[in-house]
């Protein structure tokens, strides 16, 4: 954990800690790993508003459950950066039929719980959903973060010495014979970051 996020999670559990979300702050103690991705207008977290929000959970560092998955459109923005819609290809029109964000908020806190959050620069995803709940909430998510990339780098770095390792999402989806499966979805992000996960912590990339 980052050490800003770390101090900030120590003074919200403190506030928090006794309060209807005190379960969001105790220690996680199961064996399920949520893999979370956000799409979201822009890729400067202080600016960005969040489009949509795909999430599955791992059982027990093996499996990826799709029958208990979490994939949410939000209401459309004001404003829609023309080069954000290139990246998701995701238009204003798409996202009529979306929920408040309010709404999305409160089902991400239901899903997840306090269980360990995973992605691909999940940092970046957590501090969109941190600007989003803290005027709500008045905190944003304690949750442990799992950092792809960092699973990746360090199980091959040893296959590397002296070298360095391309840690592009693309490229470690085909390193480790995996489809991408929807790129630049949210949900298709979570699940391909997902079964990467369990690729490299298992071997293998198990059920489904």
């Amino acid at each position: 954990m980052q050490i800003a996020r770390k101090l900030r999670v120590w003074n919200e559990r403190r506030e928090h800690g006794q309060g209807p979300y005190a379960h969001l702050f105790e220690r996680y103690e199961g064996d399920e790993i949520i893999s979370l991705d956000c799409e979201t207008t822009s890729l400067d977290p202080k600016r960005a508003e969040i489009l949509t929000i795909g999430a599955v959970k791992i059982k027990g560092g093996k499996r990826v459950m799709l029958s208990d998955r979490l994939d949410i459109k939000l209401k459309p923005p004001k404003y829609m950066p023309a080069e954000s819609v290139k990246i998701h290809r995701i238009r204003s029109m798409d996202l009529e039929d979306g929920v408040e964000l309010e709404e999305a908020l409160q089902q991400v806190l239901e899903y997840v719980g306090n269980r360990p959050i995973l992605g691909y620069y999940v940092h970046f995803d957590l501090r969109v959903l941190d600007n989003a709940l803290k005027p709500r909430y008045g905190f944003g998510l304690p949750n442990q973060a799992i950092e792809l990339s960092d699973v990746y780098h360090n199980i091959i770095k040893w296959r590397y010495l002296g070298g360095s390792v391309d840690l592009r999402f693309d490229t470690i989806a085909k390193k480790l014979d995996l489809p991408i499966l929807e790129r630049h979805t949210a949900l298709g992000d979570a699940i391909t970051v997902a079964l990467m996960y369990v690729r490299l912590t298992k071997g293998e990339a198990l059920g489904i």
